[in-house]
């Protein structure tokens, strides 16, 4: 049987999902410069697959262009090969389409290197469930738990490295046939990037061993949640740490202390981009080990940023450890768009000089229609995502709870997991 390989390119949408479209792989060339045909209207996809509403109807067009720094070309024996890109979403005319998400980090990245010279350094810690192995006996990190899933990690983390992306740990989590997988540390851009193919790679090599993943927010809404956990901290132009200051409190620098005050002030908003799904709040409950506050705390594994660890004797290195954790996150939410508002709420700190809040944090929205109206309310968000991209969000993520309604809270995490 003969067979002509097949390019895919994708973006990833205000649903978080990874679409697009294929061609063959001797038109890639040519693919590189004209891209492929979107109708505008695709940003409209739900969550589940159907468009529930859409402003744009049948009407425009816009080409997805394959980036080609984002390369991802990883052989499976015995099947087909995963080759794919990541792209951008342009206008006929070749200029940035104002719903493109990986535009909007490009430019709040620009704004970060030219209002504070600095250069955002970034990972994704995904966790996950793989039904790969047996639900029971459940076996939190221990060596046996590691030990069932067999080929999977290993397959997983090859796959990752064939495709440029830097693994940094592997391991059994907590909840049943849960784990988790971090990539090492990225600048910029290639932070997002990496954890959207980590995840396509993560359900590849499932697929070819006969299982799938989920990276659902939570499995049942009495079951052990799956974060998406961002680590984060900042270069200047010569490539220096510049987080960490050991004569401040919390250790971080006067720069770094009103950036996270920045996220944490306009947290509570910033939810219905980072916790965008209706079960992503069956998570986010008290004695979940998952934030329900607006709060800052030093190796606080409840806080929803957290001061992480640093071990060292030595001060150059301390500062080169010196990172924060953004636990108020779910792989429902587009990695793009997270980053995004996280750089334009602590810019939004910078500029005002805010400092952190250590005594009475504000409580986090317990459901998405309430932290969709503090989004819409803030009268920050505009600025930052664009009047239309935010009003086609709202309207998208409004339309996404309608779907689900009718539905008991099981059901909807169930339905969740069959997409996510």
């Amino acid at each position: 049987m003969e067979r002509e390989q097949i390019v895919f390119v994708g973006t990833t949408d205000l649903s978080g999902h990874f679409r697009g479209k294929s061609f063959p792989a001797t038109d890639l060339t040519a693919r590189l410069e004209r891209g492929v045909g979107l109708a505008p209207t695709n940003i409209f996809m739900s969550a589940f697959g159907p468009i529930q509403v859409t402003t744009f109807g049948t009407r425009g067009e816009v080409i997805l262009v394959p980036d080609p720094t984002t390369r991802v070309f990883v052989p499976f024996e015995g099947s087909t090969t995963e080759y794919f890109f990541i792209g951008d979403i342009r206008t006929l005319d070749g200029r940035p389409w104002e719903f493109c998400t990986r535009q909007l980090l490009r430019r709040a990245l620009e704004r970060l290197r030219h209002e504070c010279g600095l250069k955002l350094l970034a990972s994704f810690e995904q966790e996950f469930t793989y039904n790969g192995v047996p639900l029971h006996p459940r076996q939190p990190y221990e060596l046996d738990g590691y030990r069932r899933q067999g080929l999977f990690g290993e397959a997983l983390l090859a796959a990752m490295r064939q495709a440029g992306v830097i693994p940094d740990s592997f391991l059994r989590e907590y909840g049943p046939q849960q784990f988790e997988v971090t990539s090492a540390p990225a600048i910029g851009l290639r932070a997002a990037d990496d954890a959207v193919v980590t995840r396509e790679l993560a359900r590849a090599v499932a697929f070819r061993l006969g299982h799938s993943v989920s990276f659902a927010p939570i499995p049942e809404p009495d079951g052990t949640g799956n974060g998406t956990h961002i680590h984060f901290s900042f270069l200047d132009h010569d490539g220096r740490p510049v987080l960490y200051d050991e004569q401040r409190p919390l250790q971080l620098s006067q720069l770094g202390s009103q950036f996270v005050a920045g996220i944490q002030h306009h947290l509570p908003s910033l939810c219905a981009v980072t916790a965008p799904s209706v079960s992503s709040y069956y998570r986010l409950r008290p004695n979940r080990w998952a934030p329900v506050q607006a709060d800052v705390g030093p190796l606080d594994r409840g806080a929803a940023l957290r001061i992480c660890p640093v071990f060292s004797n030595d001060r150059v290195e301390r500062a080169r450890q010196m990172n924060v954790e953004f636990r108020v996150a779910d792989a429902t939410a587009n990695p793009y768009l997270v980053l995004a508002v996280l750089i334009e709420a602590g810019l939004d700190g910078i500029h005002t000089g805010r400092e952190i809040d250590t005594s009475a944090a504000r409580t986090l929205p317990t459901n998405l229609a309430e932290a969709l109206c503090l989004l819409e309310a803030n009268e920050r968000a505009g600025a930052w995502l664009g009047a239309d991209l935010l009003a086609a969000y709202l309207l998208l993520k409004r339309a996404e709870i309608h779907g689900v309604q009718e539905l008991d809270e099981s059901e909807t995490c169930h339905r969740y997991a069959q997409v996510y």
